[in-house]
């Protein structure tokens, strides 16, 4: 379950009209935190990431169907609906099994190093064109705030 100030911070971007991967932001830094504090670890940078997303997901946020595999597609549809209907029990046992599995991983994964290769990764395989209109999209938003 995230933070009450991770929510609170989340719908004030909502309020604010940013867009949804902005108000997911708050989630993943979040994610990105418990690894850091030691609350648990990680595989990789792209697991605490996707932990983070998930939670945005399951919290409400209007985040796009992801690229990938079905088993991700279907993955973040259910996270989708457990958003629009948020008053479901979480199962103890799944829960329980994930905190002890997570608590197995690696802390590093969490680091400035290792977000910054991640991002420059995730960059490298995007097209030219993408990264343009990106870093324009940056500039004029840049400009109005």
């Amino acid at each position: 379950m995230p933070e009450k100030e991770t929510l609170e911070r989340a719908r004030e971007d909502a309020r604010e009209g940013k867009s949804p991967s902005t108000q997911a932001g708050e989630f993943v830094r979040e994610e990105i935190h418990h690894v850091r504090d030691g609350k648990h670890g990680a595989v990789s940078a792209r697991q605490a990431i996707a932990i983070g997303l998930s939670k945005a997901r399951r919290a409400g946020v209007k985040l796009g169907t992801p690229k990938g595999s079905p088993k991700l597609k279907r993955k973040a549809a259910l996270d989708n609906a457990a958003g629009e209907h948020p008053r479901r029990k979480v199962s103890t046992k799944r829960s329980r099994a994930t905190s002890n599995a997570l608590k197995h991983e690696s802390r590093g994964t969490a680091s400035r190093k290792a977000l910054s290769t991640e991002a420059r990764n995730v960059a490298a395989k995007r097209g030219r064109a993408a990264r343009r209109a990106s870093a324009q999209k940056a500039a004029r938003t840049r400009k109005a705030a």
